[in-house]
């Protein structure tokens, strides 16, 4: 059966959920699982193939011709394999296909709505993938932040799956240094999981991002106000190699 990681990010965008990914994988193909990756992108466009490189970052190409978003760049320089067109998953693909599905007569009069519809659509997109590769373990990265309207039909879809499949959820956050004191800040990650709960989510698993490792105070306060546990509250400090960071991850016992 496969295992599904579903990966968040609350706070702010921009924290590097894409190398967080990947590096997460990368550890797990390391201890010899056979893995696989889905890019989730909450915005409207078909693909990132008409978007503005320097708004969005690169187009990554995959082998089948898929113009993807840059984050399956990542999944394969790190993985070392190839993805599809069917790794990145986008709100217009979503849509494009249930509104063809209702004018085909697919739904058989139904009223087509957000759930179970759209919501089942995205599941079917997930498992999808886990089939084609026949991955052990299939990473899910949903982009966005947690809170923004656009990703709430994957956060419920991801919340549906944890009921069907064999799911945990990773969510990365943001712990911020004040310069004038030195203390590490933990109110933006208690929010951001506060919300993620709110969508029905439970975190196994918060990575901090942050200028520096997450001090033992500082992750005390995160496993209490968060409900996980504390060695599962893990640090990511800003590195200038980006291939270092499966290695702080697994130092952590992360793959464990």
């Amino acid at each position: 059966m496969t295992k599904y990681i579903i990966v968040t990010g609350g706070v702010m965008s921009g924290l590097g959920k894409g190398i967080t990914t990947a590096s997460i994988g990368r550890i797990l193909k390391s201890s010899g699982l056979k893995v696989s990756a889905v890019k989730i992108d909450p915005y409207l466009n078909v693909d990132a193939g008409t978007m503005n490189p320097y708004q969005h970052g690169e187009v990554w190409v995959t082998e089948d011709g898929g113009e993807m978003d840059l984050d399956l760049g990542h999944y394969e320089r790190f993985l070392n394999q190839d993805m599809s067109k069917d790794h990145n998953i986008t709100t217009g693909q979503v849509y494009l296909e249930v509104i063809s599905k209702e004018r085909s007569g697919e739904y058989l009069g139904q009223t087509v709505q957000i759930i179970p519809h759209i919501t089942n659509e995205i599941k079917r997109r997930i498992k999808l993938v886990a089939e084609k590769t026949g991955a052990e373990v299939v990473l899910v990265e949903i982009g966005g932040t947690v809170g923004d309207i656009e990703s709430m039909p994957f956060l419920e879809a991801a919340r549906q799956m944890s009921l069907e499949e064999d799911v945990i959820f990773v969510h990365l956050t943001l712990v911020p240094t004040l310069e004038t004191t030195g203390e590490q800040k933990t109110k933006p990650t208690q929010h951001s999981v506060k919300e993620l709960r709110e969508a029905g989510i439970q975190p196994n698993v918060i990575i901090c991002r942050g200028k520096e490792m997450v001090g033992e105070e500082a992750k005390r306060k995160i496993a209490l106000f968060c409900n996980v546990e504390s060695k599962a509250v893990i640090s990511a400090p800003d590195v200038e190699n980006t291939y270092r960071v499966p290695l702080i991850l697994q130092e952590q016992n992360l793959g464990d």
